[in-house]
């Protein structure tokens, strides 16, 4: 079930639509298993992902004045220490990744899709996070953008980084759910330990995710009419429109 974070803040507008953008195969995932798949987050393109900007690494160089000098050299060596720690926490966070949107993204179309045989699964802030319906813990927020090269983030929670994103990727419009699995340890935490195989499956009411489905724009009829008979063959009443994106324009 989605829990309440000081960090991940919801959008403006509880009702705003959010799209999530994928291929056929893992529709029929979602609609099959009543899972939405969070991925791990060490596993996506962005080599940024779950980093901090350059002010927030270069002030772990400077040390409190007022401890003895034996302090300031062990705090030094932990804040040494800092970077390779924080390279391991994606590898324990798992991501669901939406667009916010009124409106279809034709960049959405041609970024997120491999092949025109895609399709967009279209929600709102509000129906997606009453659809979790998991017993595992999930933090949903939008994804704030800034710059790496002379913006900060609050370095009080781990998972500040993985609420920002550089500002080249503000065509975007992220609001995405998170869910962290800890690794454990006797004394310290252990991260030989592998929590998250690929990603989590999360479980979801889909008659309260899935407002409509849309099929890429670019798609044949034949794929289209593939998609509602895949829909209905699972007994859902969901509505699935063909994208009018490409249609010629009237002068």
């Amino acid at each position: 079930m989605v829990e309440e974070h000081p960090i991940f803040n919801a959008p403006e507008n509880e009702n705003v639509k959010v799209w999530r953008y994928m291929d056929f195969t893992k529709l029929i995932s979602l609609i099959d298993t009543r899972r939405l798949f969070f991925s791990r987050a060490d596993m996506f393109d962005d080599p940024f992902e779950g980093s901090y900007p350059k002010i927030n690494v270069e002030a772990r160089s400077l040390h409190p004045e007022d401890i003895t000098d034996e302090g300031k050299q062990n705090y030094l060596e932990l804040m040494n220490k800092m970077g390779d720690i924080n390279k391991q926490w994606p590898r324990y966070i798992a991501i669901s990744c939406w667009h916010m949107n009124e409106f279809e993204s034709a960049a959405m179309w041609s970024l997120y899709l491999k092949s025109n045989e895609g399709i967009a699964v279209q929600s709102t802030f509000k129906k997606l996070k009453k659809s979790i319906i998991d017993d595992e813990k999930v933090y949903l927020g939008v994804v704030k953008y800034i710059d790496y090269e002379n913006d900060k983030i609050n370095g009080g929670n781990i998972l500040g980084p993985f609420v920002h994103k550089r500002k080249s990727f503000q065509h975007e419009r992220e609001l995405r759910g998170l869910i962290m699995k800890w690794p454990t340890g006797s004394e310290k935490v252990n991260f030989e330990e592998e929590t998250i195989i690929g990603g989590i499956p999360i479980k979801v009411d889909l008659e309260e995710l899935i407002e409509k489905i849309y099929v890429a724009p670019n798609a044949p009829s034949w794929f289209a009419k593939l998609v509602k008979t895949a829909v209905k063959r699972y007994g859902y009443d969901i509505e699935v429109i063909h994208s009018e994106m490409n249609n010629e324009p009237m002068f």
